[in-house]
């Protein structure tokens, strides 16, 4: 272990399953589903309201807009299985019931932290400032999400949370209005699913489509050929509505708190989960700030690498990555452009780390090796713990090292500020290891980190104890910096 300061601060998060979220709930398939609708729709009215206020007594206390959510869901319903839409207003909110429920988002673990500073830092104590926090959380099914806490560093680096309610809120969430048929066709030939039926339907599509205009022309074609016998077609089209559904935006109402606001699974492709979002505020040449995060979305087969952009954390916009090197986990987007292009780092073969450049922030085609595995505790895998961050020495990118018994450590590596394929050091020995009381967990014998930032000569890094709970870590950087 390295000779250097670490203070690993008192406070930890831990997974609370207080906070829970609606969620459509399918009681069965739609023989089942409709037998339920008529069984709602034969209930005496007397007695629906009677239900309805024991359902009230009951979860009222434990949601915000509980009457708003089952009304949507009891017309997504009756649109999706064309049943009536002449009940009752107290029969809406009972259907809407029937067909909902509570989802403990963090019931599992609560994880994988990256750390930014707040866009708003008013009223904010002299030498304190006020700071994001993103967590990968983990509940039934093991089903990940992006969740939300905001706190304050003050001028000791002493961390505090401001308060986070049991209140849990998912966005509403949209389809891209519009989609770059060239584009498009380019992303369905890199994931292998372009053949003569996707060539069929794009070509007489516009420049760009919807994705209404998509569904239309795939049912049309589907409807002419024999899809029994044709059933890559099929998947096809399958394939091609998921890859549009995977681009997409999410809209939060302002009043909901920044703890309260979940990112949940919205696209197909994320069925399985949204993992490991390493946020970075973005700094482009004239001074704007763009919030972006990389994650990693599954489907319980394929994970496909995501990018997502918010200037307020309250709207964000949500797309595929793109371009022949876009493979595997763990990509990390530099804070700004460097010689006129974005550069990101990556990890395509579960060993070595990358670099890559490109002028297109949704595309990239070309890597570059970086650091290959070097030490005994890094053995296995070698990747990034988050953006790299900007010093006077160079680019401080935090990294991971896997080791014997598959020990995940916390390791360091300095890049040169104007060529960062230039490796100006890296650190020997590792500068955070799992200690006794944070072995224990879903994944024993892991610290990991998503992202950090630096707090009045320190750097602040928040790590997952072995893909449970959440802690935080403060090392000198001046310290850090004098031993490369």
């Amino acid at each position: 272990m390295n000779n250097i300061t670490l203070k690993r601060s008192p406070t930890v998060l831990y997974p609370d399953v207080n906070r829970v979220l609606f969620r459509p709930f399918v009681p069965g398939d739609e023989k089942k589903i409709m037998r339920v609708i008529a069984m709602i729709n034969q209930i005496p009215e007397p007695e629906v309201e009677l239900i309805l206020h024991q359902i009230t007594e009951d979860f009222a206390h434990r949601h915000l807009r509980m009457e708003q959510f089952f009304i949507k869901r009891c017309m997504e319903v009756i649109f999706q299985y064309k049943t009536d839409k002449n009940i009752s207003y107290n029969r809406q909110l009972l259907t809407g019931a029937y067909f909902t429920h509570e989802y403990t988002l963090e019931a599992s673990a609560l994880f994988n932290p990256s750390i930014i500073w707040h866009y708003n830092q008013a009223g904010i104590a002299a030498g304190s400032k006020r700071f994001i926090l993103s967590l990968r959380a983990t509940g039934e099914g093991h089903i990940s999400s992006i969740t939300f806490r905001s706190g304050v560093l003050d001028k000791d680096n002493n961390i505090s949370f401001e308060p986070c309610s049991r209140f849990v809120t998912a966005p509403d969430a949209y389809p891209n209005q519009l989609y770059a048929k060239q584009l498009f066709e380019i992303k369905i030939k890199e994931l292998n699913i372009a053949n003569s039926f996707s060539a069929r339907i794009f070509s007489d599509f516009p420049e760009y489509f919807s994705l209404t205009d998509l569904i239309n022309k795939t049912e049309t074609y589907l409807k002419a050929v024999d899809v029994e016998h044709d059933a890559e077609s099929k998947r096809t089209a399958i394939a091609l509505i998921e890859l549009a559904q995977s681009n997409y935006e999410v809209l939060y109402p302002a009043d909901v708190a920044l703890p309260e606001r979940v990112i949940f699974p919205f696209a197909p492709n994320e069925r399985n989960g949204i993992e490991d979002a390493r946020f970075v505020a973005f700094v482009y040449d004239s001074g704007e700030t763009t919030y972006y995060a990389t994650y990693t979305a599954y489907n319980g087969r394929m994970i496909f690498p995501q990018l997502l952009e918010t200037k307020d954390f309250l709207h964000f916009k949500i797309n595929t990555l793109n371009g022949e090197e876009v493979q595997n986990k763990g990509m990390a987007l530099f804070p700004r452009k460097i010689g006129g292009k974005y550069v990101m780092l990556s990890r395509q073969d579960n060993e070595n780390l990358f670099i890559m450049f490109s002028e297109h922030i949704h595309f990239w085609r070309e890597k570059q090796l970086l650091l290959a595995p070097e030490r005994p505790w890094e053995l296995i895998q070698i990747g990034n713990c988050g953006s790299p961050i900007e010093t006077e020495k160079g680019w401080l990118v935090v990294t991971h090292g896997v080791g014997p018994m598959r020990k995940y450590c916390l390791g360091a590596c300095l890049l040169d500020l104007e060529d960062p394929t230039q490796v100006i050091g890296r650190i020997k020995e590792p500068i955070l290891c799992p200690i006794e009381n944070e072995r224990e967990g879903y994944v024993p014998n892991v610290v990991y980190s998503c992202g950090s930032i630096v707090s009045g000569g320190d750097l602040i890094i928040p790590y997952a104890m072995s893909d449970y709970c959440t802690g935080f870590v403060s090392i000198p950087l001046a310290d850090l910096l004098a031993m490369f």
